[in-house]
């Protein structure tokens, strides 16, 4: 009887446990980062075969804090001055190519032009030895010039077409050394701001790319919730974003929340804080982006209201 008062007593005490652990807070604070919206973008450099060694920055046309339109040109890679210079052959082989399809058509159009006087000095010839004014082998002579005339004119008819197929080869050449060309030009994937340049004029290019480039028009907090919390969280809530960087605080609305469990990363000043805590990033979307613009990866502090 009284191991069974002690396990009702326990059930009892973890039952209530339970409940005082489900009840939803009324906020949740949490700390995070200013992120514009989609991240920092760092566009690269040129992926030609020129560039397989790495490619040279040839010059630079934007400095950090300007905006840029997408398909704006930020920069040109030295691989262009080359490719210039193919896309010029390639044009004077097409030119080329057109130059020979006129002539073959020139040359069919005399050859066909003698094959019809052949033929028509055969039927003649034809006709005077039906009526005996002609000799056997002056009929068979003609018969014979209009037959080779006439594929002769066959000959020359399939040689515009060749030459009609070499232009049609010369035009995807072309079209694919221009498209070479455009790689050198480095254009802006999107709109938004230069926020650091990476590589100067001179410079050799890599993988870390040219510039870094983000829509600074939509700016996000990013929350790290502690994975215990994140049950609490919905999309829609409001939320503030404090920091002593802004004059006033900032409200927002949560956005979405990500789909993975990983270690913190925004690490605060108290001693006594979980360093190895395992957070879930919410994102939340600012109504006025214009105060955080200017400061990606701000650290701020997220009030999340339930």
């Amino acid at each position: 009887m009284q191991a069974r008062y002690l396990c009702l007593t326990a059930l009892l005490f973890f039952s209530q446990a339970a409940i005082a652990d489900n009840h939803a807070p009324e906020s949740i604070s949490a700390l995070g980062r200013l992120e514009p919206e989609h991240g920092i973008i760092r566009v690269a450099s040129p992926s030609t075969p020129q560039a397989a060694y790495g490619a040279v920055l040839s010059a630079l046309r934007v400095e950090e804090g300007d905006d840029v339109e997408q398909g704006q040109l930020l920069a040109v890679a030295d691989t262009a001055a080359v490719m210039e210079a193919i896309v010029s052959e390639a044009r004077a082989q097409v030119e080329r190519a057109r130059r020979e399809v006129d002539s073959a058509r020139s040359m069919a159009q005399a050859t066909c032009t003698r094959a019809d006087v052949s033929e028509r000095e055969a039927v003649r010839r034809s006709n005077l030895l039906e009526r005996g004014l002609a000799g056997e082998e002056e009929a068979e002579g003609a018969r014979g010039e209009a037959d080779a005339r006439k594929a002769s004119c066959a000959t020359a008819s399939t040689a515009i077409q060749l030459t009609e197929t070499q232009v049609q080869v010369a035009q995807a050449h072309l079209a694919r050394v221009e498209a070479e060309l455009q790689r050198a030009y480095i254009r802006a994937p999107r709109d938004g701001r230069v926020l650091e340049v990476l590589v100067r004029p001179g410079e050799l290019m890599g993988e870390a790319g040219v510039l870094e480039l983000a829509s600074v028009d939509h700016m996000h907090a990013i929350a790290e919730v502690y994975e215990s919390d994140i049950r609490f969280v919905k999309i829609g809530q409001i939320a503030t974003v404090r920091s002593p960087a802004f004059e006033n605080d900032l409200s927002g609305q949560v956005k979405s929340i990500r789909q993975k469990v990983q270690k913190q990363d925004e690490i605060g000043t108290d001693p006594a804080a979980r360093k190895d805590a395992r957070i879930v990033e919410v994102v939340i979307e600012l109504e006025d982006s214009r105060p955080a613009a200017r400061l990606t990866n701000l650290q701020v502090d997220v009030l999340i209201h339930l």
